[in-house]
């Protein structure tokens, strides 16, 4: 049907719908029928995909390979295949525990776009509910407001100065003025869609004024459904974390290869014979040297770590929509944070008034909004105009019975441009103007003034009086509105605010308290100590901004503020020269923020910003850090966040920093721990081979790969956060994966595991033989020594990853996790060393007590050579830092 020709009755009826909406029963018999209101989206691959996509790794196709080679060897000369069947079960749990740890981080992502979903404000059971957009089903009413996004297609019943920008369906980034009467045919032929101006549709966005609007389709059968296969094409997004270690990944795989072909080549020189049998266990002793290398579960293991820490912010009330302000977090260095709901409570109160007409202020502060009274009486709206409703409500002038004796016929919403908004009422003796916004700006509109019930001319001496009285309200923290009205014996001919907004009468004024909240104070503190300007931007008066600043420790003296109209005659180059002196910004319009912003980008600071309405779109997304609020933010802001506060508290954010921080250290205490005990793999089978014998079979490192490696790297994933983590300053943007030392102890840590597990090879070699001898080829006893001794190192030496340079005797905290994996790796270690079958076909020979001891001592010796070297390293940093 084509519901732009209809009548807005017309259309409500093939509905089957009223103005009020749908009932809850009826809604979801609705739902039942048509579905979700949302898009289809791209198939998932099933879990058999997922399991191949496993086994096409570059290192898992060499194993396969192998094992393949050596089976067909394995046939023909009539020997057991246990060696075949160890490398496809690792290879196996290999994939299995891939494909694991990937869906557990789908699920984790899966959960926080529930949390981020889309919202809608609709009609059900003649009261306004707020849902989410893919309950929606045609006929219900949903409400419409600057910064919304269109939930699904509509018709239009109501349009007070509505503009929906529908550039997204159209290609014209001009905002379009909707209208509500219904349109004609043109020649017969269907309107094109761009014209359709009594129509909203899924995936525009209102960015002015308010409407209401019928659902007619929603989900597929919308006008994006149609479009909806290119939106579906969606691709995963890699933090720049992700990126660099797959460019490691990459670096290591082509310098393993030519180390495998060197060892491979170099073995079959020193062999002086090119047989079948000699050709593959030459190769087997490549690829060990290949499994040993590649840190397989390096990328998974980041992945999960970021999955799960991000839920656990989403748990703390900060909801990350893009994996890449996860590591810029822990970059910040400046916070600008509006005032209002985010360093206050958004609870206004008023609490002092002005003008000696106070139930006609009240009356025009009440009509004057878009706030009403609830059911049970309580005020529900925009933070201040719920609390002048409440005011009115106070003197015995409930919302209702105002608008039942001055109806609302008109307005002029609310622009952050002109601070002001009016609206137009009918009364008996014709019609009245509210008009209420910024003392300032309302002042300069009035040429009179009530006063005793009489109109008087407005005079200098009683403007400045009026600014006077603002200033004392603004000087006690007070958000100061003021009232104004103006007559008419007819309906205003037009709308349009020039034309409105002028020879006002001053009613009076008003002063509301948004108390600070009490938890802001603690985190403003917590910011200084990490480093982190805390930066306050607001439209408020400059004096309220400046008393709440310095009640919160924001600044020290009012010199550190500076107003919007100050701004205004600075250049961008001046600027960005003395950013750093403010950190304040009073009276500011939108365009203000995205200057701020980027002049604190010049100075060389990573900017996090807040922001809630629609137009603070463009500096939200500027910022290296956009931060939206989840209960006032409009779904613009939310799209283009980085992140979404879901109390809107300024305490949120710096709990994300102190969890960004943690996530950011734990990956590196990751990356460290693998590569370290990767490089001693690699380091182990290189220089065993050159000296003629063999150290571990490629079953070997898989094992220790799969168990060893993997579950500390992801229980130090689970690592607290360090006591210091919010004393440091930020890290620089710049810094790599290798900062801070971190490629120097990787080396070291991984040298010092080799040479451990070298000499428990040795020492297994020389008690198996009864005197001191340089193993040849195969040692049984000093194989399985080195399978042990390098197994439980490397899980000793992750309880020194708990902290890069703090001694983890130090620690307070205790990681259970990492116990667990501990405990968990020594007892299938020991299953794989004791039980006779499994050590049989992973090649071990029983090893006696004191054999099994002197594996663990040499193992635990990790733990006490990295405290020293830690020791030194501290105390290196400490006469550094004194000199």
């Amino acid at each position: 049907m084509n519901e732009y020709i209809q009548s807005v009755e017309e259309i409500l009826s093939e509905t089957k719908s009223s103005a009020d909406g749908l009932s809850s029963a009826e809604a979801a018999k609705r739902l039942e029928e048509h579905g979700p209101n949302k898009l289809k989206e791209a198939e998932k691959p099933t879990l058999f995909q997922r399991f191949l996509a496993q086994l096409k790794d570059p290192m898992l196709i060499i194993l396969m390979v192998a094992a393949a080679v050596s089976a067909v060897t394995s046939f023909f000369e009539g020997e057991g295949m246990a060696d075949v069947f160890i490398i496809l079960i690792v290879v196996l749990l290999n994939a299995i525990l891939g494909v694991y740890q990937e869906s557990k981080a789908e699920a984790a992502i899966e959960a926080l776009q529930s949390m981020t979903a889309a919202t809608s404000k609709v009609l059900r059971d003649g009261k306004q509910v707020l849902l989410h957009s893919d309950e929606l089903v045609p006929g219900d009413v949903v409400v419409l407001e600057a910064g919304d996004a269109v939930p699904a297609d509509g018709r239009l019943l109501e349009s007070a100065s509505l503009k929906i920008e529908e550039a997204a369906l159209t290609g014209e980034s001009v905002p379009v003025n909707k209208i509500t009467k219904a349109l004609g045919l043109v020649d017969g032929k269907e309107v094109p869609l761009g014209d359709r101006k009594n129509m909203c549709y899924m995936g525009s966005t209102v960015v002015y004024g308010r409407g209401r609007a019928v659902i007619t389709r929603t989900g597929m059968d919308t006008e994006m459904g149609k479009i909806a296969g290119a939106l579906a094409a969606a691709q995963d997004e890699q933090t720049p974390l992700q990126k660099k270690l797959d460019q490691l990944g990459n670096t290591l795989s082509k310098l393993v290869l030519g180390i495998c072909v060197f060892i491979f080549v170099f073995n079959l020189i020193s062999a002086g014979r090119f047989d079948l049998d000699t050709v593959l266990s030459t190769f087997m002793v490549a690829v060990s040297l290949a499994v040993a290398a590649i840190p397989e579960g390096l990328a998974t293991v980041v992945t999960v770590v970021l999955s799960i820490g991000v839920t656990n912010m989403s748990k703390r009330n900060a909801v990350i929509r893009k994996l890449t302000a996860v590591e810029t977090l822990g970059c910040a260095q400046v916070i600008c944070s509006d005032k209002t709901g985010t360093l206050t409570q958004n609870k206004m109160t008023v609490v002092e008034h002005t003008g000696d007409d106070e139930k006609a202020l009240a009356t025009a502060m009440a009509l004057c909004s878009d706030a009403k009274l609830n059911d049970a009486g309580e005020a529900e709206g925009e933070p201040t105009e719920a609390a002048l409703v409440a005011y009115a409500a106070s003197l015995g002038l409930p919302k209702s019975q105002l608008e039942a004796a001055e109806p609302r016929v008109d307005e002029a919403p609310f622009d952050s441009g002109r601070k002001m908004m009016s609206t137009i009422h009918k009364t008996a003796d014709g019609f009245v103007q509210y008009t209420k916004g910024a003392p300032d700006e309302i002042l300069r509109r009035c040429t009179s003034y009530l006063e005793n019930g009489k109109v008087l001319p407005m005079t200098d001496e009683k403007r400045a009086a009026v600014l006077a009285e603002n200033k004392a309200l603004a000087d006690r923290a007070l958000r100061v509105l003021a009232a104004s009205r103006r007559m008419w014996k007819e309906r205003p001919a037009s709308n349009d605010p020039a034309y409105l907004e002028q020879d006002l009468c001053f009613i009076g004024l008003t002063g509301m308290i948004d108390p600070v909240r009490p938890e802001v104070k603690a985190a403003i503190e917590e910011c200084r100590s990490a480093g982190i300007r805390p930066v306050m931007i607001t439209g408020d008066h400059k004096d309220t901004a400046v008393a709440i600043a310095t009640e919160l420790g924001i600044i020290s003296s009012p010199d550190q503020a500076i107003t919007g109209a100050a701004l205004d005659d600075i250049s961008d180059e001046e600027l960005s020269k003395t950013i750093q002196n403010y950190g304040v910004y009073a009276r500011v319009q939108p365009e203000h923020k995205v200057r701020i912003v980027t002049a604190w980008k010049k100075a060389g600071c990573v900017t996090a910003m807040t922001g809630d309405g629609v137009n603070d779109a463009p500096s939200i997304k500027s910022a290296d850090i956009g931060i939206g609020m989840g209960i006032t933010g409009t779904d613009v802001t939310k799209n283009v966040a980085d992140m979404v506060l879901a109390d809107d508290n300024f305490a949120t954010i710096v709990n994300a920093v102190d969890e960004g921080r943690r996530i950011y250290d734990n990956i590196r205490k990751a990356i460290q721990f693998l590569l370290a005990s990767n490089m001693s793999e690699v380091l182990g089978v290189f220089f065993a081979t050159l000296m003629g014998f063999t150290l571990l079979q490629p079953v070997h490192l898989l094992f220790i790969n799969l168990i060893t490696d993997c579950f500390p790297a992801l229980a130090l994933g689970m690592e607290k956060a360090e006591p210091d983590v919010m004393s440091r300053p930020p890290r620089k943007a710049s810094d790599g994966i290798f900062a801070g030392g971190l490629g120097v102890d990787i080396a070291y840590q991984g040298i010092l595991i080799t040479i451990i597990t070298l000499v428990s090879y040795i020492i297994g070699h020389c008690m198996e033989v009864g005197y001191f001898e340089m193993p040849k080829g195969v040692s049984p006893d000093g194989m399985t020594m080195a399978f042990l001794t390098m197994s439980m190192c490397e899980i000793v030496h992750s309880f020194n990853m708990r902290s890069q340079r703090k001694s983890v005797f130090t620690l307070h905290s205790h990681n259970l996790v990492l116990w667990g994996a501990m405990l968990g790796s020594l007892a299938l270690t020991t299953i794989v060393l004791e039980v006779p079958f499994i050590a049989n076909a992973f090649g071990f020979t029983p090893v006696d007590l004191p054999e099994y001891l002197i594996a663990l001592l040499l193992a635990v010796l990790v733990l006490p050579i990295v405290e020293v070297v830690k020791a030194c390293q501290r105390a290196f940093t400490k006469r550094h830092a004194n000199a």
